[in-house]
């Protein structure tokens, strides 16, 4: 028999509470005491007899999977519930219940927010609930914690700037988390008090490690209700054309595409992935020819995607001559119905008829072509930490589907034809300017071949009978914003408003000046191969370092790929930016490779200080009371805050530029926190800071898709 206790709150704690990687030692410790701290309740034991056991694990497994990991960090350290006990009347619950949305036991902001949105109420006369939406980041640390402007709070009768005066006069001298606001203009800036945050956030990210940042709520059909299970969502990205070189707007796709995929895993969604492959169509009749004329096995198998490229190019060249030569004999006057008749871009077609009507040798072959294809495909995403739940494509979508929406959307009026072909006249469907906005798109030619367009409607409505998503992202460059526009609107105009309003359009600008030393032909492996020589070469040039690293050219690729994918997240996704290697490669300034050191300095002093967990865990927190010490710890503060802020806007530079805000805090602190040679209790608090920001950088990293590394 295993004996358990509850308290009263211990139901909704299990519901909102449980991470996987300490399910064992939280169920032992649920199962022979409960943390006396928890909201203070009186323990009462339940007995749970051994065969109840499996039931009993079933049940915390069940809950572990729709955590928000608060019971975790309380029943350890239980720093953020004494954090909280610091102010009269308040708790953790208290603040969760009061502001919805709010998780201050795994974000330990929304405490503070909830906190401070508390004493501005009564100090205010304002509702809290209006307070606190206002209270916002700062640019910097500098100019405070958080900031609140005086006129959001629209209250008539005096000036801002005199309220602003009030109400810092106001605000508690003894306030046990925020000093004396600092009054500029109508702003007032709030800085958070040391102590209290480095004993409280110290241990809550050590504690909570990987999933520090992490809310697993974010994704659950109801916070109330786990059972109830996961909002799923669908995210389409990359999407190359097979045979086609692997472009900058694929890169594009991929980078953003991948760190969509894991914000919204680190939220609690059920994320599949799907790279939507262009793999079907006219083009795949031609590489057949090619291949039967030029095709090598061997180096089909070696590198398909190179060699088939190579084939598609050298066909296409011999196709574009030969219509030449037949338009100069059709200007001569002579008969070139023959030439016509057998000439490669004829013979491409009546190879694809073939494949659409099934031929089993001209599938057979085209889907070698694609099966050797997405095997190469997979070793370059696995070098980017990428990983697609399903590889579809153009090819899945079948004629008759397409045929059955092109009927229905002829039958309720949605297209018409127009010169034998079938188009969406928008400008007669939707009133205004956005009908103009969406022109006149065909969506059947003349001769009966459907297009992207209604081939992207016929996938969208699969998928959502496949997958009953709640949410579906297309990551597609810029330019594709109309497309997107027009696939939306159609679907609702078939009657599926619903499904039209789980779809989003990410979209991501252009990539300038990217070119290899091969040559123009812009293929991934070889951007990556670039970057990572000039990464190794760079790694040369330090030869006591570069004696210690076990895997040099391994590094060196992932210090590559780290800097290709920090340019591209460096600014909004919308802007377009300039490909320059030399800028992204450099160890000075924001790159990848600077970000990588800073991951690699701190595990150096970890090793170096040969401290153990135990050891950390046993600081004395209370001597980190330098300024740069509690600077790193108010950003450790914002990291669950610049997560979540990130689930809204999806922009990947929200995490880059936290990032770099905590390594330029970090290489300032070197000198005035020495850890090795410190006296011994010194340097177990200074380590353990240390850690904490070592975690964060890890996560923070790892949601962007790099791979950290602990030597260079």
């Amino acid at each position: 028999m295993i004996v358990c206790t509850q308290t009263a709150a211990s139901t909704s704690l299990l519901r909102a509470a449980f991470s996987s990687r300490t399910f064992s030692r939280t169920r032992s410790l649920l199962c022979t005491s409960v943390p006396h701290h928890v909201n203070n309740h009186t323990p009462t034991p339940i007995f749970v007899s051994s065969p109840g056991r499996a039931v009993l694990d079933r049940t915390f497994r069940t809950l572990f999977s729709h955590q928000t990991r608060r019971f975790a960090a309380m029943s350890t350290h239980g720093a953020i519930d004494r954090l909280a006990t610091m102010v009269a009347g308040m708790t953790v619950d208290s603040i969760a219940e009061k502001y919805p949305n709010t998780f201050p036991a795994i974000n330990p902001f929304d405490l503070y927010r909830g906190h401070l949105a508390n004493v501005l109420g009564d100090i205010t006369g304002v509702d809290t609930k209006i307070i606190y939406p206002n209270l916002s980041w700062t640019l910097s640390l500098d100019k405070g914690d958080l900031v609140l402007a005086a006129p959001s709070l629209r209250i008539k009768g005096k000036k801002p700037d005199e309220l602003a005066k009030e109400w810092a006069e106001k605000f508690p001298e003894n306030d046990p988390f925020f000093d004396k606001p600092v009054v500029i203009n109508y702003f007032l800036s709030f800085y958070v008090k040391g102590t209290p945050l480095v004993k409280a956030v110290i241990p809550l990210v050590r504690q909570l490690g990987a999933d520090y940042g992490r809310n697993a709520s974010l994704g659950l059909r109801d916070p109330k209700d786990p059972s109830k299970g996961k909002k799923r969502i669908i995210v389409e990205f990359s999407s190359p054309n097979i045979a086609k070189p692997f472009h900058a707007g694929h890169l594009r796709s991929t980078i953003i595409g991948g760190f969509i995929a894991n914000v919204y895993e680190g939220a609690g969604w059920d994320v599949t992935r799907i790279n939507y492959l262009g793999d079907w169509g006219k083009q795949y009749g031609l590489l057949a020819l090619a291949f039967e004329k030029y095709g090598d096995e061997e180096a089909l198998k070696a590198d398909p995607i190179n060699h088939l490229f190579h084939l598609y190019v050298r066909i296409n060249s011999e196709m574009t001559a030969e219509k030449e030569e037949t338009e100069k004999r059709k200007l001569a006057g002579e008969d070139v119905a023959e030439l016509e008749a057998n000439s490669l871009d004829e013979q491409a077609r009546r190879y694809f008829k073939k494949m659409t009507e099934k031929d089993e040798a001209a599938l057979a072959q085209w889907k070698r072509f694609r099966d050797l294809s997405i095997t190469r495909y997979k070793q370059t995403y696995a070098r980017l930490n990428i990983n697609f739940d399903e590889y579809s494509g153009e090819s899945r979508v079948s004629e008759n589907s397409m045929e059955k929406i092109g009927k229905e959307m002829e039958e309720k009026g949605i297209c018409k034809e127009d010169k034998g072909a079938m188009l969406v006249d928008f400008t007669a469907l939707v009133p205004g300017k956005e009908g103009k906005r969406l022109e006149k798109p065909i969506v059947r030619k003349k001769d009966g071949t459907a297009l992207y367009l209604t081939r992207d409607i016929s996938e969208l409505l699969a998928r959502h009978e496949k997958y009953n998503f709640d949410k579906m992202i297309y990551v597609v460059a810029s330019a594709q914003d109309l497309h997107l526009k027009q696939l939306f609107k159609i679907i609702e105009l078939l009657g599926h408003k619903e499904i039209a309003e789980k779809c989003q359009h990410v979209n991501f600008g252009l990539v300038q000046g990217m070119s290899t030393r091969r040559g123009t032909v812009k293929f991934l492996d070889d951007i990556l191969r670039d970057v990572a020589d000039k990464m190794h070469e760079t790694m040369k040039k330090n030869e006591n370092k570069y004696s210690q690293v076990a895997d040099p050219e391994g590094t060196a690729d992932i210090l590559g790929i780290s800097s290709v994918m920090a340019q591209d997240m460096t600014g909004k996704r919308n802007n377009n930016y300039t490909f320059n290697m030399d800028a992204m490669t450099s160890f000075e300034g924001d790159t990848g490779p600077y970000l990588q050191y800073a991951h690699a300095r701190v595990t150096s002093i970890r090793r170096r200080a040969d401290l153990t967990d135990e050891d950390l865990a046993d600081a004395d927190l209370t001597l980190l009371s330098e300024p740069h010490a509690v600077n790193i710890v108010r950003l450790l503060l914002q990291w669950p805050d610049t997560v979540q802020t990130t689930v809204k806007t999806l922009e990947p530079t929200t995490v880059l530029t936290y990032l770099f805000k905590m390594t330029h805090a970090l290489s300032s602190s070197y000198d005035h926190l020495q850890v090795v040679g410190s006296e011994r209790e010194l340097m177990k608090a200074r380590m353990a800071l240390y850690d904490a920001a070592h975690v964060v950088l890890g996560n923070g990293m790892r949601l962007l898709g790099l791979n950290p590394v602990d030597r260079m």
